[in-house]
């Protein structure tokens, strides 16, 4: 008599949300279907990131773009990382470098007039502190002002919520070079914002 499981779905199927991404990865090499796993898992999250650096009309493709290298590259991925989303960013952070005059250019729009032409910018609990204090303008200006790579860790520490050692994986830099353009880009907002820190709340669990 043949053997009857509790579902017809495969034994992966029923175990890969419990899977890492390592894991989820690692199945990819042999069985590409599983890697869209990985895009259900992270594109939501990196799709609201792009959004709030670039807007929403690049960020389509930005994302698409991202996962579609990782795929490409996914044999070159060190499985002993279970979290993939550093090395997603990292690629998407490449990505939105190429639009970065784009980015500093809506930063500098929303710092001269008050018009957020970027959807789901400044909405978080912490953006939300800055806006009550009649900071935003001179937020978005002092990020337009920021070299870029330290908007970029900074960003990554504070909007994508990575570790600094997450950050420095993404980035591809020593985990002290992203603590010291992250402390550099707090100090030049605080200077700007006259004392008030909109990433503080972020600090401790990075530390």
């Amino acid at each position: 008599m043949r053997h009857e499981s509790r579902t017809d779905a495969p034994p992966w199927s029923e175990a890969v949300e419990a899977a890492d991404d390592a894991a989820v990865i690692a199945r990819s090499r042999h069985e590409p279907e599983h890697f869209t796993t990985l895009f259900t898992r992270h594109a939501p999250a990196l799709k609201r990131y792009v959004i709030r650096r670039l807007g929403p009309d690049p960020a389509e493709d930005i994302v698409a773009e991202t996962f579609a290298r990782a795929f490409q590259h996914r044999e070159t991925y060190d499985l002993a990382r279970d979290d993939a989303r550093p090395w997603l960013y990292g690629i998407a952070t490449n990505l939105i470098g190429r639009h970065r005059r784009h980015e500093i250019s809506q930063y500098r729009a929303l710092s001269r007039t008050g018009a957020d032409s970027v959807t789901a910018s400044f909405t978080d609990e912490v953006d939300q502190r800055v806006a009550a204090d009649g900071a935003r303008r001179r937020l978005a200006g002092a990020l337009a002002g920021l070299p870029r790579g330290h908007r970029d860790a900074l960003l990554l520490v504070t909007w994508a919520e990575l570790t600094y050692e997450q950050a420095a994986h993404a980035l591809g830099v020593p985990v002290g070079t992203v603590r010291s353009r992250v402390n550099r880009a707090r100090s030049k907002l605080r200077r700007v914002l006259g004392g008030i820190d909109p990433t503080d709340a972020d600090e401790g669990m990075n530390r």
